[in-house]
Protein backbone atom coordinates (compact mmCIF):
# COMPACT_ATOMS: atom_id res chain seq x y z
CA UNK A 1 0.00 0.00 0.00
CA UNK A 2 1.57 3.54 -0.98
CA UNK A 3 2.18 5.81 2.17
CA UNK A 4 1.90 9.47 2.15
CA UNK A 5 5.10 10.98 3.09
CA UNK A 6 4.21 14.59 3.14
CA UNK A 7 2.25 16.68 5.33
CA UNK A 8 0.13 19.24 3.52
CA UNK A 9 0.86 22.56 4.54
CA UNK A 10 -2.88 23.36 7.17
CA UNK A 11 -3.95 26.02 4.11
CA UNK A 12 -3.65 23.82 1.65
CA UNK A 13 -5.53 20.61 3.63
CA UNK A 14 -8.93 23.09 4.23
CA UNK A 15 -8.82 23.53 0.22
CA UNK A 16 -8.42 19.76 -0.69
CA UNK A 17 -10.94 18.71 2.06
CA UNK A 18 -13.50 21.44 0.75
CA UNK A 19 -13.30 19.82 -2.66
CA UNK A 20 -13.40 16.79 -1.46
CA UNK A 21 -17.16 17.06 -0.58
CA UNK A 22 -17.75 18.82 -3.77
CA UNK A 23 -16.68 15.77 -5.64
CA UNK A 24 -18.97 14.20 -2.53
CA UNK A 25 -22.23 15.90 -3.53
CA UNK A 26 -21.52 15.76 -7.10
CA UNK A 27 -21.37 11.26 -6.65
CA UNK A 28 -24.08 11.50 -4.34
CA UNK A 29 -26.20 13.54 -7.56
CA UNK A 30 -25.45 11.31 -10.42
CA UNK A 31 -25.96 8.50 -8.10
CA UNK A 32 -29.10 9.80 -7.48
CA UNK A 33 -29.46 10.31 -11.38
CA UNK A 34 -28.85 14.14 -11.86
CA UNK A 35 -26.34 14.81 -14.33
CA UNK A 36 -23.16 16.87 -13.03
CA UNK A 37 -21.52 19.47 -14.41
CA UNK A 38 -17.93 21.22 -12.66
CA UNK A 39 -17.08 24.39 -13.99
CA UNK A 40 -13.74 24.89 -14.54
CA UNK A 41 -13.60 28.00 -12.48
CA UNK A 42 -16.08 29.77 -10.03
CA UNK A 43 -14.35 32.21 -8.82
CA UNK A 44 -16.98 35.17 -8.16
CA UNK A 45 -19.74 33.00 -9.28
CA UNK A 46 -20.38 31.05 -6.50
CA UNK A 47 -21.15 28.09 -8.64
CA UNK A 48 -19.49 24.67 -7.81
CA UNK A 49 -21.69 22.33 -9.48
CA UNK A 50 -24.49 22.50 -12.29
CA UNK A 51 -26.98 19.70 -12.59
CA UNK A 52 -29.66 19.02 -15.35
CA UNK A 53 -32.61 16.40 -15.32
CA UNK A 54 -31.95 16.70 -18.84
CA UNK A 55 -34.62 19.39 -19.08
CA UNK A 56 -33.99 22.18 -16.27
CA UNK A 57 -30.27 23.02 -14.75
CA UNK A 58 -29.86 24.21 -11.45
CA UNK A 59 -26.70 25.99 -9.68
CA UNK A 60 -25.20 24.66 -6.49
CA UNK A 61 -23.06 25.65 -3.63
CA UNK A 62 -21.25 23.23 -1.73
CA UNK A 63 -20.25 24.50 1.47
CA UNK A 64 -18.00 21.87 4.57
CA UNK A 65 -18.37 23.17 8.18
CA UNK A 66 -15.65 21.92 10.77
CA UNK A 67 -17.72 21.40 13.32
CA UNK A 68 -20.41 18.95 14.47
CA UNK A 69 -23.36 22.12 16.09
CA UNK A 70 -25.88 21.96 13.86
CA UNK A 71 -26.79 25.27 15.30
CA UNK A 72 -23.52 27.28 13.88
CA UNK A 73 -24.03 30.32 12.28
CA UNK A 74 -23.45 30.41 8.26
CA UNK A 75 -22.67 33.19 6.35
CA UNK A 76 -24.36 34.58 2.94
CA UNK A 77 -21.12 34.44 0.79
CA UNK A 78 -23.10 34.55 -2.49
CA UNK A 79 -24.96 37.89 -1.69
CA UNK A 80 -23.30 40.34 -3.51
CA UNK A 81 -22.59 38.46 -6.92
CA UNK A 82 -25.04 38.38 -9.80
CA UNK A 83 -25.46 34.85 -9.73
CA UNK A 84 -28.59 32.94 -8.84
CA UNK A 85 -28.02 29.74 -6.77
CA UNK A 86 -30.31 27.71 -6.76
CA UNK A 87 -29.28 25.37 -3.49
CA UNK A 88 -26.79 25.17 -0.75
CA UNK A 89 -25.72 22.24 0.51
CA UNK A 90 -23.51 21.95 3.53
CA UNK A 91 -21.46 18.77 4.97
CA UNK A 92 -20.19 18.71 8.42
CA UNK A 93 -16.85 17.47 8.28
CA UNK A 94 -16.75 15.99 11.85
CA UNK A 95 -20.34 14.76 12.06
CA UNK A 96 -22.65 12.60 9.72
CA UNK A 97 -25.32 15.28 8.84
CA UNK A 98 -25.67 17.49 6.11
CA UNK A 99 -28.22 20.30 5.12
CA UNK A 100 -30.20 21.26 1.72
CA UNK A 101 -30.77 24.78 1.77
CA UNK A 102 -32.14 27.58 -0.40
CA UNK A 103 -29.82 30.27 -0.66
CA UNK A 104 -30.95 33.22 1.84
CA UNK A 105 -31.04 36.70 1.61
CA UNK A 106 -29.82 37.63 5.50
CA UNK A 107 -26.16 38.13 5.91
CA UNK A 108 -26.21 34.75 8.95
CA UNK A 109 -28.76 32.75 10.00
CA UNK A 110 -28.45 29.53 11.79
CA UNK A 111 -28.09 26.52 9.54
CA UNK A 112 -30.14 24.35 11.95
CA UNK A 113 -33.13 26.60 11.93
CA UNK A 114 -32.93 28.27 8.04
CA UNK A 115 -35.59 26.06 6.73
CA UNK A 116 -33.68 23.62 4.96
CA UNK A 117 -33.56 19.95 4.79
CA UNK A 118 -31.71 17.57 7.10
CA UNK A 119 -30.03 14.58 5.76
CA UNK A 120 -27.23 11.89 7.06
CA UNK A 121 -24.20 11.72 5.10
CA UNK A 122 -25.20 8.47 3.00
CA UNK A 123 -26.69 7.52 -0.50
CA UNK A 124 -30.57 7.12 0.29
CA UNK A 125 -31.09 10.10 3.26
CA UNK A 126 -29.12 12.26 0.39
CA UNK A 127 -31.59 11.50 -2.63
CA UNK A 128 -34.67 11.41 0.24
CA UNK A 129 -33.70 15.01 1.61
CA UNK A 130 -32.83 16.35 -2.22
CA UNK A 131 -36.47 15.15 -3.30
CA UNK A 132 -38.02 17.38 -0.73
CA UNK A 133 -36.37 20.65 -1.22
Amino acid sequence: MPLKTSALASEQHRHYQSHSFEQYAACLLMADGWEVFQPFLDHGRKTDLVISDGHVFYRVQIKSLETTDESVIVKNQWKNTDTKIDYVIYFSQQGEWGYIIRPFSRNHIRLKFAGGIRFRQDQKHFSQAFAKI
